[in-house]
């Protein structure tokens, strides 16, 4: 696991142009296979639904067949990717029966748009039928969707950066060639016109604001310790956490997936901190704030969220509820009066 101000060698965003090729005349080429592969399975695993009938989540991605590359061109970016995936899914119903499944996806390539994705969603042999397939079928679909264009986009991101060295104008215009990702091919790279500078290729992200609310059966002072005491970051998320509750302090939990640091705390009224998962692009950060509002025999939790990827604000909402909320609540009582 990397150490505080480490990074990866591909998420470095400044690059000395070389003079020999300052307009990009040279076609380059890099491999995204094992990147690409990574990336999917970090969107796919753990992506969950439910509804009245009960929840079902994604548990393991048991095949990636295929491949991923992108070629860079006279300054033009052409991405290349094949895949067929394979994943298993488990199920819940209300009132406790388990069930498993497989999710089948062999189409996912730069030549098909997302909604011509072919996603088969079946219950395993044996198992018993049950409402849940239809879930899978159409919100569970829909999520796994939404996760696999969260991929390209973060290959036309996180992976690019450092292939476009700049032009003799300054100024590289990504481009594809699928028009299935013409869409999202608007993102452009900005320069100095020095070439005996290091120049930022950095790539600006759409990002998005959004706020949450949950309550608490417990007092804004013990809420507010739940996130800034490392034992109890520890027993919530049940892993090692390192949790360091000052002003300035960083913290890191759920196997090192999310991160950040404290930029203001307010005991028992206000928490904001710099937060992010460990896949997005380096040091992209989100803003949250958490406002503890006191309600007599409970505790109103708002959050407010800025600055999050846009493709990545179901997984964040996803995860705040079942990471932070539930597991707060079933780990501390918190969500249960006792008579």
């Amino acid at each position: 696991m990397a150490k505080w101000g480490e990074g990866d060698p591909r998420w470095i965003v400044e690059e000395r142009a070389d003079a020999t090729n300052v307009n990009n005349w040279h076609w380059t080429e890099r491999d995204a296979t094992n990147w690409s592969s990574d990336k999917l399975k970090s969107l796919l695993l753990g992506l969950s639904v439910e509804n009245d009938e009960g929840s079902c989540e994604v548990t393991e991605v048991s095949k990636l067949e295929g491949e991923a590359s992108i070629n860079n061109r006279k300054g033009k970016l052409i991405f290349f990717y094949e895949w067929n995936l394979k994943a298993t899914w488990a199920g819940k119903s209300k009132s406790g029966i388990k069930y498993k499944g497989t999710i089948e996806i062999p189409n996912l390539s730069d030549e098909n748009d997302m909604d011509d994705l072919d996603i088969s969603i079946s219950l395993n042999k044996d198992e018993p039928e049950t409402p849940l397939v239809q879930l899978m079928k159409s919100k569970g679909a829909e999520k796994i969707r939404r996760a696999l264009g969260s991929y390209v986009g973060f290959l036309k991101t996180e992976f690019t950066q450092g292939m476009i060295l700049p032009t003799a104008n300054g100024v590289v215009q990504l481009q594809s060639n699928s028009q299935s990702t013409a869409k999202t091919d608007k993102t452009q790279i900005s320069s100095s016109s020095s070439t005996a500078a290091p120049v930022n290729t950095g790539v600006k992200i759409p990002t998005c604001k959004f706020s949450m609310r949950e309550t608490f059966l417990t007092s804004p002072a013990d809420l507010y310790r739940v996130f800034v005491n490392q034992e109890m970051t520890q027993a919530f998320t049940h892993a090692v956490a390192t949790v360091d509750g000052e002003r300035g302090g960083k913290f890191r939990l759920l196997d090192g997936n999310v991160f950040g640091e404290f930029t203001e705390l307010v005991p028992d009224e206000k928490i904001v901190m710099k937060w992010r998962y460990n896949n997005w692009p380096c040091e992209h950060y989100a803003i949250i704030t958490l406002s503890f509002m006191d309600r007599r025999s409970e505790t109103e939790l708002k959050v407010d969220c800025r600055g999050v990827p846009d493709n990545d604000e179901e997984r964040t909402k996803d995860g705040w509820k079942r990471y932070y909320f539930e597991a707060i609540k079933q780990t501390f009582g918190y969500g249960a009066r006792l008579f």
